[in-house]
């Protein structure tokens, strides 16, 4: 089944991790999640052809998200509290009803643009700490 972009959306605990509240983050307009695995090479004098060879390492994952800035919504204003005190977030990634996936992350960057001719917008970049956990309970 396709999924529509405009029917993702990143959510964001802005309660605590005995009562989950999920708040989407506002103003919401792009959303990547990412996923990557380092390798290390094995290639030896035997590989076949002088071919190189890998085999997979450390997983990791990222998540960010872009759009208008609303300077009063809830989610957005819980990650800048999290990268001011360096501290780490709870994110959710939902498709249309359904979340899809969840991660414990860290906000290592988040923008705010305001120019002179147009909407104010924001970027956030998340880097996952540990697993990113799929089709999570509500």
């Amino acid at each position: 089944m396709a999924v529509r972009g405009v029917d993702v959306m990143i959510y964001v605990n802005t309660g605590d991790d005995v009562t989950p509240v999920w708040t989407a983050v506002g103003g919401q307009r792009g959303a990547t999640l990412s996923e990557e695995v380092e390798t290390i090479d094995v290639t030896t004098k035997n590989s076949p052809e002088g071919t190189r060879e890998e085999e997979p390492t450390i997983y990791s994952w990222s998540l960010s998200c872009d759009g208008v800035y609303i300077s009063d919504d809830t989610a957005l204003q819980k990650l800048k509290q999290t990268i001011r005190q360096r501290g780490k977030v709870k994110v959710r990634v939902k498709e249309g009803d359904t979340y899809t996936e969840e991660g414990l992350a860290i906000v290592t960057s988040l923008e705010r643009e305001a120019p002179h001719d147009d909407v104010a917008t924001y970027s956030v970049e998340l880097r996952g700490i540990g697993p990113l956990t799929e089709n999570p309970t509500p």
